[in-house]
């Protein structure tokens, strides 16, 4: 009966009828919108009919697909979606199996159109908001369908596009329906994870503009964003194991932005539960190379910054005590060459040193979102991991030794500097159990790490940030504020103690000029900080004790240390002079540095320019040089007490010129040297105390010459050495007048004459001299008449021999 029922159209069932009659007779004129709202009216007079409505529905669309009547085929999917908009609200689920059915055998077409279709249809779906629950659906073809057509690799890229799209949206659809039904299946469970999360990573990994790489990010954004406390884990595994599979560390810019986009979309009160994912995969890859472990590294801290202040929780010191074990570790296999046990899968110290770099980044970056109580027990924290050899002789690797130790040191002294910062009480901030061990590491030998304890002091005492243009620009505006209660307290009871370290510093002779430039900043910041009227006198005791250091022969400090010293007292008297408001220090500081300047400007004058005479012709460059190098020096100091000047500038250049023609030969270079000194000395010599000058100048002269004629008998030298000096020490009769239009003139001629007159005035004097000493020196050099009458054949002299290349060393 029923066969005969579906032959004849007037015996079939009206809801039979009503859905054949929504077809029209060509696909191209859609669905016949008059016949579909009395099949919508007959549905919502009978509900029951609705299953068979559906089922219909379901057989017809089968079986147009079947005859690739794909027109037919849009036709019934969009009657049964007007179907469940409208019915939904009564008994949706009689629709639901049905359709579902219908959208599954659209998803499972090898044509992209009738996929596309399909996920639209279950989008739509996928909005609806049930009111009864339904205990028997399922969505795990859908979730497995949806992450396939997500991850297509069809060879044309417009169709491989929109079927990927199509994908994705099908993915939302079914977190939408499903996250919040408990009823309904756990789209949190692994097994969906596993294929949801690595499909929209693909996607998102995509960086040309015709992937849908903005729709995935706003598919992960809304999953993550409905995650509940228990799911977060679930959710965050798959993209590690993504990262890892296809080795996306290494690159660090996909996988920050992953976990931005993580960070940014899951609660915040959640947030923490990332960070321990992190470090438990940072604990798993400790043997894998070092390009991976930074990259995870680089995450959590870029993961850190985004956190919420405070919500890392209990955990805090489990996330400094990760990271310090990564520290120690790295250190290990720098010194091994080696990242695992095995010793086959090498390191290099670059890669170890850009890894220890990212962990001491991410550390500073955590105790940014500390508060102030808790960044002082993770002080106290990475100070107790400190190695201190005899106290802590094991840590890290057995077989890292003393090198080993250091680097440890040094490692995590740079970590508890980026965690530490300024704080309001310095009794909290500097607690005896940690300002104690961090001050004995000043005395270590070590520059490196005495560099980053004085650092750590002035991050710690430095609350106003003033630091930072203490050194580059003193002159610009510093903050200080009046000292607390608690900030006296604090100087009474570690003052001392502070002092003393500081004092000690100043005696290594290995300190550079960092080490001087923090030991001045940390006096600033403590003058600024913490001083009342007792840490000014101290501060000032300090300074003049660390000055009497620099002026002591006890200490075996080089020169650089005691200038240094010294700059660094002159900096520190003149900063506290102008902070106390004490006029008479201030005074006093700015005379000696003046003074200090105008000694500095002449030593730098004298050495710069008897150095280059080194570099070129000794008989021909002194003649030219000296004169000038003393006629800028005397003019100078003509500004000042000449009286007092000149007898500190002329020993010093003369004793210097001398001690350099000790080298070169003596024919030549004593005729230069004394010519060109008594020719320039005696004319200013005279214009001031000659008993005083000369005194000065004339042994150093005579002592000179005199250990350089060795060679030559005693007398001969005695008798140049007079013959020229005495004449003018005997020419002090001068009347006063003649004496003073003589310095002037002098004065006058180097301070206006032209570079070329001085030379040649010089040369002159120097030819005359060089020829009288010629005659001087061949009488010396003529042997004694002979008994028999006859003149022995004359011997050259050993100056004027010439030697081979070969013999000349």
């Amino acid at each position: 009966v029923s066969g005969l029922c579906g032959c004849c159209g007037a015996l079939r069932p009206r809801y039979k009828r009503l859905v054949d009659n929504i077809f029209p007779e060509d696909p191209e004129d859609g669905l016949v919108k008059a016949n579909m709202e009395k099949l919508t009216f007959f549905a919502l007079s009978a509900p029951e009919k609705l299953d068979r409505i559906a089922a219909y529905l379901s057989d017809r669309l089968t079986r147009e697909l079947n005859r690739h009547r794909y027109g037919y085929v849009c036709i019934a999917m969009e009657a049964l979606e007007q179907l469940l908009m409208a019915c939904h609200c009564q008994s949706i689920n009689l629709l639901v199996e049905s359709f579902l059915c219908m959208v599954r055998t659209l998803l499972q077409s090898e044509r992209a159109d009738l996929q596309v279709l399909g996920t639209n249809s279950f989008v739509k779906f996928a909005n609806i908001e049930e009111d009864t629950p339904s205990y028997h659906r399922s969505y795990d073809f859908f979730v497995s369908r949806f992450s396939e057509m997500s991850q297509s690799s069809c060879e044309d890229a417009d169709v491989r596009t929109k079927i990927r799209v199509s994908g994705i949206r099908g993915l939302q659809g079914v977190v939408r329906k499903t996250v919040d039904d408990e009823l309904q299946v756990n789209i949190w469970e692994p097994r969906h994870m596993d294929q949801i999360v690595p499909a929209l990573l693909v996607n998102l990994q995509q960086t040309d503009s015709s992937s849908p790489a903005e729709q995935t990010e706003v598919c992960f954004r809304e999953l993550l964003g409905r995650a509940a406390y228990g799911h977060i884990n679930n959710a965050i595994r798959p993209v590690l194991m993504h990262l890892d599979s296809y080795s996306l560390w290494e690159g660090r810019s996909f996988a920050v932005r992953c976990f931005q986009i993580i960070m940014y979309s899951i609660q915040s009160q959640h947030s923490h539960l990332v960070i321990q994912q992190l470090l438990g995969h940072l604990d798993a890859n400790s043997r894998s190379p070092a390009s991976v472990r930074a990259g995870i590294v680089e995450v959590l801290s870029e993961a850190a910054v985004i956190e919420a202040t405070g919500s890392v929780g209990p955990t805090v010191l489990e996330v400094f005590n990760t990271l310090l074990r990564q520290l120690r570790q790295s250190v290990d296999y720098q010194l091994t060459g080696y990242y695992d046990n095995t010793g086959k899968h090498k390191t290099t110290a670059a890669e170890e040193e850009t890894l220890q770099d990212a962990v001491i980044r991410t550390i500073g970056s955590f105790a940014n979102t500390l508060p102030v109580y808790q960044r002082s027990e993770v002080m106290l924290f990475i100070m107790g991991k400190i190695p201190v050899p005899g106290i802590y002789p094991v840590l890290g690797s057995p077989n890292a030794g003393f090198e080993g130790t250091r680097m440890i040191q040094v490692m995590l002294l740079k970590s508890l500097l980026q965690v530490s910062s300024g704080s309001s009480n310095m009794l909290t901030a500097l607690p005896s159990s940690f300002l104690e061990p961090l001050l004995s590491y000043t005395l270590m030998e070590d520059p490196e790490i005495r560099l980053l304890v004085l650092s750590i002091l002035i991050s710690l005492i430095d609350r106003h940030h003033n630091s930072s243009s203490i050194v580059s620009d003193i002159s610009s505006h510093l903050k200080a504020d009046k000292c607390s209660r608690q900030d006296n307290l604090f100087m009474r009871k570690h003052a001392q103690r502070l002092y003393r370290h500081i004092y000690l510093v100043c005696k290594e002779d290995n300190s550079g000029r960092s080490h001087y430039e923090a030991l001045f900043t940390l006096l600033a910041v403590l003058s600024l900080e913490l001083a009342n009227e007792e840490v000014v006198v101290d501060l000032i005791r300090l300074a003049l004790a660390m000055q009497e250091l620099a002026l002591s022969n006890q200490e075996s400090l080089s020169v650089f240390n005691r200038c240094a010293v010294h700059a660094v007292c002159a900096a520190a008297l003149q900063l506290l002079a102008e902070l106390s408001a004490l006029p008479d220090l201030r005074q006093h500081a700015t005379q000696v540095r003046a003074l200090n300047c105008l000694s500095a400007c002449l030593s730098v004058c004298l050495s710069v320019c008897l150095s280059a005479c080194l570099s070129v012709c000794l008989s021909a460059c002194l003649p030219v040089c000296l004169p000038v190098c003393l006629s800028v020096c005397l003019s100078a100091c003509l500004s000042v007490c000449l009286s007092a000047c000149l007898p500190v500038c002329l020993p010093v250049c003369l004793s210097v010129c001398l001690s350099v023609c000790l080298s070169a030969c003596l024919s030549a270079c004593l005729s230069v040297c004394l010519s060109v000194c008594l020719s320039v000395c005696p004319s200013f010599c005279l214009s001031v105390c000659l008993s005083a000058c000369l005194p000065v100048c004339l042994p150093v002269c005579l002592s000179a010459c005199l250990s350089s004629c060795l060679s030559v008998p005693l007398s001969a030298c005695l008798s140049v050495c007079l013959s020229v000096c005495l004449p003018v020490c005997l020419s002090e009769d001068r009347g006063v007048e003649d004496d003073q239009r003589r310095r002037l003139e002098v004065v006058e001629r180097f301070q206006t004459a032209p570079f070329e007159e001085i030379a040649a005035s010089c040369g002159a004097r120097a030819s005359l001299l060089q020829s009288k000493l010629d005659q001087v020196f061949d009488l010396i050099v003529c042997p004694p008449p002979s008994p028999s009458g006859h003149a022995p054949p004359r011997s050259t002299p050993l100056y004027e021999m010439k030697f081979p290349d070969l013999c000349v060393y």
